[in-house]
């Protein structure tokens, strides 16, 4: 009986023992990375590639391949797998941030070479396309105003869409408006942009305006508006709902003073991500706007410019003044739209629902 007391433990630190394994240290993925990198370079480079492109993808295979055969010879096959599925998720991250970063970059180094004070509250008037000098502002003016009026437009229908179909929607009427929303996502904007020529400039008689143009943008920010919402308001739990409506509450005041407020970070959120949709659109403005050098503060009445049109304009004309333009342009677009998110989010942390703990 003594001998068998004696022997337990050393039993126990045997199993524990058989239980453990060897494992990489936590440096190892940062020195396969490097690696990899400097293979990928080297074979590059051996092989003639001149293209950036093609030596990160022979790191990034390398840097699988090297991942996955020492996690098998140190860790075994079953953590090499999951290492495998780890460093395929950071090398698809890379390839994602890798080219946004290149875009953000060139854009930010080429724009502020024009990009000043002077640019921003001046406009083409008097100034020739391949000379120097001139400025944004009415471009900027209209983007402003065309935006705004869009989401004026859309915001409203495509929240009171969605209401309807997560909050009282479920016959014919409500498959018919999903399948409807599901086509109009996929809308070219040139079509958009052409249904308001035929209808508002064509058979009503209606000359260019930033208006038009704005109305075809509404239509392009509206499924995109309902599909978020939509999704928004699935997510607020029906307790919420039933808690409400067990107090006596009517479902028009339940909707309005819990549900919408429960979801509407997410509400914002999504009419932000219409609103950066529709700011880079050129198609619609093209179309119905026309383009101006002039300051044109009306947008119910003659031609307008916006800032994707004004890059294109620029662009088109080549010279050197012309193309600094237009990525300075370019530069005060992403701008435009980096600061509606952040208004965007300042907003729905305002309006969150405050959770105590």
């Amino acid at each position: 009986m003594s001998h068998a007391i004696q022997d337990r433990p050393v039993a126990t630190v045997t199993r524990a023992s058989s239980l453990s394994s060897a494992r990489l240290p936590r440096w190892s993925p940062i020195a396969i990375a490097a690696g990899s990198i400097a293979a990928g370079i080297g074979i590059g480079l051996a092989a003639g590639w001149h293209s950036r492109v093609q030596w990160g993808m022979i790191a990034a295979l390398l840097f699988v391949l090297t991942t996955y055969v020492l996690t098998t010879k140190v860790e075994g096959s079953r953590q090499a797998k999951d290492r495998v599925a780890t460093s395929l998720v950071w090398v698809c991250f890379v390839l994602a941030v890798v080219p946004l970063l290149s875009l953000a970059w060139v854009t930010i180094s080429k724009g502020m070479e024009v990009l000043d004070p002077y640019f921003l509250s001046h406009s083409m008037n008097g100034v020739l396309d391949a000379e120097a000098g001139g400025g944004v502002y009415h471009a900027l003016l209209g983007t402003i105003e065309q935006v705004a009026i869009a989401t004026v437009i859309a915001a409203p229908i495509g929240l009171l869409t969605a209401v309807y179909l997560v909050e009282y929607g479920g016959g014919k009427l409500a498959q018919a408006v999903t399948f409807f929303v599901d086509v109009m996502t996929g809308i070219p904007s040139i079509v958009a942009g052409l249904f308001v020529l035929a209808t508002w400039n064509l058979m009503l008689g209606f000359g260019p305006s930033g208006f038009a143009g704005a109305m075809a943008l509404a239509i392009l920010m509206m499924p995109v508006v309902v599909r978020s919402t939509e999704e928004m308001l699935k997510l607020v739990p029906n307790e919420l709902r039933e808690a409400s409506l067990a107090l006596g509450i009517p479902k028009w005041r339940t909707i309005l003073k819990v549900v919408l407020p429960t979801a509407i970070g997410g509400i914002t959120t999504g009419v932000m991500l219409a609103v950066a949709r529709i700011t880079g659109e050129t198609a619609p403005i093209l179309l119905l706007v026309f383009g101006t050098k002039l300051i044109n503060p009306n947008p119910f009445e003659g031609a307008q410019s916006s800032l994707p049109l004004y890059v294109y304009e620029q662009y088109a004309v080549g010279t050197d003044a012309a193309v600094s333009r237009a990525w300075a342009a370019a530069l005060v677009l992403i701008a435009f739209v980096m600061i509606l998110n952040l208004v965007a989010r300042g907003i729905a942390r305002w309006k969150a629902p405050k959770t105590g703990r």
